[in-house]
């Protein structure tokens, strides 16, 4: 008998070690937080940027944050080159207005005009081809005025412009003042 109480006696023992094992178990489980399923790719808004980030790594924060700041230095640099314009536009016209002709420093200018009102527009998402005048001026009196005029109000629009627009009022405005410095140009000849 005594090898039957041996035997049943480490029969409970296993089955009192099984039931404390699995309550033991249960809690800790009870205890993991549950889990939230983790967004895919194919989860994406599609009117979102077409190209995730990976901001987990410093390398690739590193990278966007340079990109930003480029993109910030290029439309400041815009923004300056409008400025420009504006303000050869009405040195342009003051020494104009004092001497009745375009001298060769005029000249200079306007053509340095172009260029950034050139650059402009290729910025603002326009192209480089042949621009017409619709309406062109009457007298080089009203030739300078109105680049003066357009000069001005291109400055405006680029200032308000956002960085990440493609405005099609500056790049129509530019294609105004170059159109008229060409005409001017051309009228010479």
């Amino acid at each position: 008998m005594t090898s039957q109480r041996i035997l049943l006696s480490r029969i409970a023992f296993l089955v009192f070690a099984f039931a404390v094992l699995l309550t033991a178990a249960e809690g800790a489980s009870a205890q993991i937080p549950a889990t939230s399923p983790t967004p895919t790719l194919t989860n994406r808004d599609p009117d979102k940027d077409d190209h995730p980030r990976d901001f987990g790594s410093p390398e690739a924060e590193m990278r966007e944050k340079l990109r930003i700041k480029a993109e910030k230095k290029d439309y400041e640099e815009n923004v300056a080159r409008a400025r420009e314009v504006s303000d050869l536009a009405n040195a342009v016209l003051k020494d104009y207005e004092a001497a009745k002709t375009l001298t060769s420093d005029d000249s200079k200018k306007l053509d340095r005009l172009e260029k950034l009102t050139k650059r402009i527009r290729n910025e603002a998402g326009g192209s480089d081809s042949q621009v017409e005048t619709k309406d062109p001026p009457a007298s080089q009196d009203d030739a300078i005025k109105r680049i003066a005029d357009f000069a001005v109000e291109l400055k405006k629009l680029v200032e308000k412009t956002p960085r990440h627009v493609v405005s099609a009022a500056v790049i129509d405005q530019a294609n105004k003042i170059i159109g008229v410095v060409q005409y001017m140009r051309n009228r010479v000849r």
